[in-house]
């Protein structure tokens, strides 16, 4: 899995973007609604940051700032470390694992096209031992 290319692996369907004039409080919503942890955030189709869960609770919600008018451009992380499509997953596992983040932004040309995660790793694994619990309970 750690030398399959980051575009084998990264969430397509949880690429959720938003410009830099979305309040918190929306970008949360739609994070909800997604059911992911990052957002990317996007001037046109150039990425110039990303908010994640974290931002939120560090640097909304522990300094008492008003979801409703903060903005992301305010609190994301602005010109995130990203990787390209064409890197090994284990390259942007080392680099989340060395800079101490969950999300990493998978960017081509300037444009987001992915993103990857820590829990990345875990997914295909995890699906293989709940697929072995399962069968072991249909044996019983």
């Amino acid at each position: 899995m750690f030398s399959q290319r980051v575009k084998s692996v990264m969430e397509h369907k949880k690429l959720l973007t938003a410009p830099p004039q979305t309040t918190v409080g929306d970008a949360a919503r739609l994070m909800e609604q997604k059911q992911v942890g990052a957002v990317l955030v996007v001037d046109g189709e150039l990425l110039v940051g990303i908010f994640t869960e974290r931002d939120a609770v560090f640097r909304v919600i522990a300094n008492g700032r008003d979801v409703s008018t903060t903005l992301l451009g305010e609190v994301m992380t602005p010109t995130p470390l990203s990787v390209d499509p064409e890197k090994t997953f284990g390259h942007a596992l080392k680099l989340m694992h060395e800079r101490g983040f969950r999300h990493v932004p998978v960017v081509s040309e300037g444009k987001p096209v992915g993103i990857v995660s820590a829990r990345s790793a875990l997914d295909p694994d995890m699906e293989e031992f709940v697929s072995e619990e399962q069968r072991r309970r249909h044996i019983k």
